[in-house]
């Protein structure tokens, strides 16, 4: 069966896409024009072979759907009349509860639930979180990603994963750079102290390289507890100690390309997420790109290949992709 190709909304925040001066130009407009935002972008992702949609940031939030159509119902109506769908939705929204203390805990939940009924009527299965931020290196006092502090993380975790899955969402971790879930070491001992029937893992091949990764190696080790995953090229591993504030995501962005111009093992990672429950989905993620329909439709033809590419050793199998 052929996988659903996939993005993130992001993939359409580039300002000139927009013929706008910035990105606060888009964010503002975007959120004075909410349904005109959402019919460029699904205009556009008619023109690809992309045909699902994870929400995210604003202006691709729930809020911004919510405004522009009304219901979660609304949404599902308009898109499946496209034929696209939502495949999960990734907190980053700068009002979410910040998890670093967790003494905020039922907020944390609340908002996690809120989330997830709207994913459960939309549609969609996965509920997209990070693990909060690393500070700068060098910062006084020092802040450890340390046993204790993961241990912490694994309890919100599964608070909130169970409450969830009483929505029939999954709950993944993406593996964001500069995060405490970052390098290969993060990953390994988050997943150790989770429980995998309510804690599962969003993989992001570029971050995990940007971190000096094998994203391959990651997926390999995590494969039964993946429930999505991203796709995303690497120019190299970050190699200087970026200042982790408002503008960290700016100061990671040369560092991140096209699929195909970088450093992914592009046929291990496609052959690793064949046997991951995340399976039928290709999320293909290139953040703010300048022509998102172009760099789609040449992400989309990356992935074919190198999907195709796993089949055809020892010709065992013949591959389902559509070309």
């Amino acid at each position: 069966m052929s996988p659903r190709f996939a993005t993130d909304v992001v993939t359409f925040y580039h300002p000139g896409f927009w013929d706008l001066d910035s990105a606060e130009a888009v964010r503002e407009w975007a959120a004075d024009h909410p349904d005109r935002f959402w019919q460029r972008v699904l205009d556009a992702l008619a023109e690809t072979e992309v045909t699902g949609i994870e929400l995210t940031f604003a202006p691709g939030d729930i809020a911004s759907v919510l405004r522009a159509y009304g219901s979660a119902e609304a949404f599902r109506r308009e898109l499946a009349g496209r034929g696209l769908a939502v495949v999960s939705a990734f907190v980053a929204d700068s009002d979410a509860p910040d998890w670093r203390h967790g003494d905020n805990l039922p907020a944390i939940v609340a908002d996690a639930e809120r989330r997830a009924a709207f994913l459960a009527e939309v549609g969609a299965e996965v509920l997209v979180a990070g693990l909060p931020m690393r500070a700068t290196y060098g910062t006084r006092p020092p802040f450890f990603v340390d046993a204790a502090y993961m241990t912490r993380m694994a309890g919100i975790a599964h608070a909130v994963g169970e409450a969830v899955s009483r929505h029939g969402v999954r709950l993944a971790f993406h593996t964001e750079s500069h995060s405490t879930l970052w390098y290969e070491r993060d990953i390994d001992l988050f997943m150790a102290l989770t429980d995998p029937r309510y804690v599962w893992l969003c993989p992001d091949s570029c971050h995990i390289a940007l971190g000096g990764g094998d994203p391959v190696a990651v997926a390999r080790r995590h494969t039964p507890r993946t429930a999505l995953a991203h796709w995303k090229d690497a120019v190299a591993p970050i190699d200087v100690h970026l200042t982790i504030d408002d503008t960290v995501y700016a100061q990671q962005q040369p560092y991140m390309t096209e699929l195909g111009t970088g450093i992914v093992d592009w046929e291990g990672w496609a052959d690793a997420m064949s046997g991951t429950p995340g399976a039928g989905t290709v999320l293909i993620e290139l953040d703010e790109a300048a022509d998102p329909v172009g760099a789609l439709r040449s992400g989309t033809a990356v992935a074919k290949r190198a999907l195709a590419a796993q089949f055809s050793v020892g010709g065992l199998r013949q591959p389902q992709i559509d070309q």
